[in-house]
């Protein structure tokens, strides 16, 4: 009889592992990474050798959607399927290497030893989240309503958006806000490191905020050293907490330029639309909640939403 292939054999088992496509990884209890797939490596640019014996929240690779779990502790699926024993799963966001964050669905099941203790836990995430991304980029590019660096949607793009969301805000009272960012120190930064630079820290940029935003929102180039976000069904304290979150995920936005580490401040406003509204109204209220915000570090920072104001 034909012996069978010993997948027991624990090499064999991690070689497996190792060759799936879709991103897995497996953390010990100090967090450290012990495993990671060639799934891991293609989603987040990240080789296995630089990954390996890291943190998983010292390196700033996979962190949850909760308020102020910047440095996961025990809420993100990971230490939540450890703290529990029991399988998790949630939103977390990944820092890829290339310097931008985006979102994955990802599942946890605790690790245990022949004992029944927990000795760590093992997480699976895909890509799948950037598929209708891809399909929306292409129809718009038919359109001409794609900026040619970023790849996000024009200013006339954006526009039209704008007034389709203020006519269904009067209509129907579908609420809506937006979000105006500035990058800031841009053309000076492309004046010293070049263009290509800043061309480039421009959609990583980009990217954070095309994976930060949900399906019904949109984010585009406004201009030169600004973009818009639309956030449908958004405003108030929901507003105030998306803006925070989109603001720590720029925070750590930055490229490898020359051998070096290079980054800019990004500044951030919102507005509500109101009643009576027009679309000068509303951006001269985002405009205004921006240049409000403090110069020289990565900020936000809002100014009065009142009609009148």
């Amino acid at each position: 009889m034909t012996s069978l292939l010993p997948i027991s054999d624990p090499e064999i088992a991690r070689d497996i592992l190792e060759s799936l496509p879709i991103g897995l990884c497996v953390i010990d209890m100090e967090r450290k990474v012990v495993l990671w797939s060639d799934g891991a490596e293609r989603i987040t640019g990240r080789l296995r050798h630089e990954v390996i014996g890291r943190s998983c929240i010292g390196e700033t690779l996979l962190h949850c959607d909760q308020p102020g779990c910047e440095f996961c502790g025990e809420e993100c699926p990971l230490g939540r399927a450890m703290k529990t024993g029991q399988p998790a799963e949630g939103v977390t966001f990944l820092h890829h290497k290339a310097g931008y964050e985006f979102p994955l669905f990802v599942r946890a099941v605790p690790v245990r030893n022949c004992h029944g203790s927990i000795i760590g836990a093992i997480e699976t995430f895909d890509e799948q989240h950037m598929a209708s991304s891809v399909r929306q980029e292409n129809s718009e590019k038919a359109r001409g309503w794609v900026d040619e660096v970023t790849g996000l949607g024009n200013r006339t793009m954006m526009q039209t958006y704008l007034r389709e969301a203020l006519n269904a805000f009067g209509e129907l009272s579908e609420p809506f806000s937006v979000l105006l960012l500035r990058v800031e120190g841009l053309e000076q930064f492309r004046t010293r490191v070049g263009p290509d630079a800043a061309s480039s820290f421009l959609r990583v940029v980009a990217r954070t905020l095309e994976n930060a935003v949900w399906k019904t929102d949109l984010a585009g180039r406004w201009s030169d050293d600004h973009f818009l976000i639309i956030l449908h069904g958004c405003g108030g304290e929901s507003l105030y907490a998306v803006r925070e979150r989109i603001r720590r995920m720029l925070s750590n936005d930055s490229i490898e330029w020359w051998g070096e580490r290079r980054s800019l401040a990004v500044s951030v406003g919102h507005a509500t639309a109101q009643p009576g509204d027009n679309l000068g109204d509303l951006l001269e209220r985002a405009q205004r909640s921006l240049d409000s915000a403090w110069p020289g570090r990565n900020r936000a920072t809002s100014a009065s939403e009142s009609s009148g104001s």
